[in-house]
């Protein structure tokens, strides 16, 4: 899409309209100065810059539905039992981490019908900018004002925005819809490759960083040495439980052989061997059981995943 997503009496800011001596900064940010391309170049790439999110965009059906309409709106998340954190960093938008989920907020100088037409159309942000570089923010930028055609889909979702601060308070309910009113006709091949994809979940970001990224991580998680070591609590305690369980299962009934070889009890011994022996099987089958199910859920994914990716390629191919 090489058209500006919406019409000039649709714009939500309209600064730039005035002349150019009147405004020298950008619109929300006033200390980045519009007389300066190169600061003004820094900053925008800073903003809408995808970095190691570009480079895993294209394994990115490994983790998400290929759907850039996954995205619940807003008053879904808080059904989900999520809390919105606001984040300024493009690469965790709409990605949720348990009970969070990120979002960026709505930036006024991307409403702005003049900064679309002087700085992402009709020219680059700076003479020795490289086209494909201009094309490939105006790419992310458009697939991220798409998402808000899914996060704002009832008047419900527009109060929650305003109360998140994701919008500017001044924008009424009608003025947000008639500037939105084109974001959801925006297709794919217009838009960066991660935003052919909605929500993603951190814990399966940073695992496949490890594999694909070779880093650690994609976004740390705990600051602190003490909510990282709180993660292996629940396994741990779970396998401690498991073999207490099993060991002590096992000294019973070494205990209760001790008995039958007395000759004394044998109703007792009998009763307490048939127990130590149904929590050694039950145990051994919940264990196993929790293990397969695991198994099948991430076997499911990727059996769904692979599908999902193959009609994709094959509706391609006969468009």
């Amino acid at each position: 899409m090489s058209t500006i997503p919406f019409q000039p009496n649709y714009q939500l800011n309209g600064d730039l309209d005035v002349p150019d001596s009147e405004q020298t900064g950008l619109p929300g940010n006033p200390r980045i100065r519009l007389d300066d391309p190169p600061q003004l170049n820094s900053f925008i790439n800073k903003d809408f810059g995808l970095g190691d999110l570009e480079r895993l965009a294209p394994h990115l059906w490994l983790l998400s539905k290929h759907d850039g309409g996954n995205i619940s709106p807003l008053h879904r998340q808080f059904v989900k039992g999520r809390r919105i954190v606001t984040t300024e960093d493009i690469r965790l938008h709409l990605v949720w981490y348990y009970d969070r989920i990120f979002i960026k907020p709505l930036p006024q100088y991307i409403t702005s019908h003049a900064f679309w037409s002087e700085y992402l159309i009709s020219s680059p942000l700076n003479p020795s900018r490289a086209l494909n570089q201009k094309d490939e923010i105006r790419k992310t930028v458009l697939g991220y004002l798409r998402t808000y055609s899914y996060l704002i889909t009832h008047e419900s979702d527009f109060y929650i925005a305003q109360e998140q601060r994701l919008i500017p308070k001044d924008v009424t309910w009608t003025q947000l819809s008639n500037f939105m009113m084109r974001f959801g006709s925006i297709i794919d091949d217009d838009v960066a490759r991660r935003f052919h994809y909605g929500e993603l979940r951190l814990t399966r970001l940073n695992f496949y960083s490890r594999l694909i990224l070779h880093k650690r991580h994609f976004q740390r998680v705990h600051s602190q040495y003490g909510s990282y070591f709180a993660t292996f609590y629940g396994p741990l305690l779970f396998t401690f439980a498991t073999l207490s369980l099993l060991l002590n299962a096992m000294q019973v009934e070494m205990a209760v052989e001790q008995v039958n070889l007395r000759n004394q009890w044998f109703g007792f011994w009998d009763a307490c061997r048939g127990f130590s022996i149904t929590c050694l099987v039950l145990t051994i089958m919940l264990s196993l059981w929790l293990a397969v199910l695991f198994l099948y859920k991430f076997v499911m994914e990727w059996v769904y995943a692979l599908s999902q990716q193959r009609m994709r390629q094959a509706s391609n191919l006969t468009v």
